[in-house]
């Protein structure tokens, strides 16, 4: 199912290039380099958690690009277990993702990535802890906009679908960037 997922939004994203392409009034070419700092919100199995994230990435001429991805968890939620609350957050999530951009103007750019990540996190009652850890193939679609050509804001969703039947994560974003 990912797999026709992943395929159909590569062929729609084939499909708007020359569209897009027409709207872009100057040709980037090369390699540029950005990065991002901003605030995830994670939602898992009805735990709700926050994280500081941070990403750099490259940018392989107008459509494509890679970028590496680090969270720290900072907004922990509370889960009842049993008639128990347990304590839960986010220790740390790192990811790697295949980036699609489709430049709609010179300042915005719409983007679709694909990657790999690993996630831990950890549940806590008074006396004992236990660690949690996943990895997860990852997808997402968002948007970012640049106020002067280096600084700007993006927004994105991402699906985090872990392995071995754990569950999946919806994470929303929004983070500063700046283009080096």
């Amino acid at each position: 199912m990912k797999a026709l997922i992943t395929a159909a939004s590569a062929l729609a994203l084939a499909a708007l290039l020359p569209a897009a392409a027409s709207a872009q009034t100057a040709a980037t070419s090369g390699t540029t380099f950005y990065g991002t700092l901003g605030y995830a919100d994670t939602d898992l199995d009805h735990v709700n958690l926050g994280a500081i994230q941070g990403r750099l990435g490259a940018r392989f001429g107008q459509y494509f690009g890679v970028e590496g991805e680090l969270s720290g968890g900072v907004k922990d939620d509370k889960v009842n277990v049993g008639g128990t609350d347990v304590k839960v957050k986010l220790d740390h999530q790192e990811a790697i993702y295949g980036v699609g951009f489709l430049p709609i103007s010179p300042n915005f750019d719409l983007l679709a990535r694909v990657g790999y990540g690993h996630s831990q996190g950890s549940g806590s009652v008074p006396g004992v802890t236990a660690t949690a850890k996943g990895d997860s193939w990852n997808y997402g679609v968002g948007g970012q906009y640049t106020f002067d050509g280096q600084n700007g804001v993006r927004v994105d969703y991402t699906r985090e679908a872990f392995q071995h039947n754990n569950g999946d994560a919806n994470v929303w974003s929004v983070a500063y960037v700046r283009k080096f």
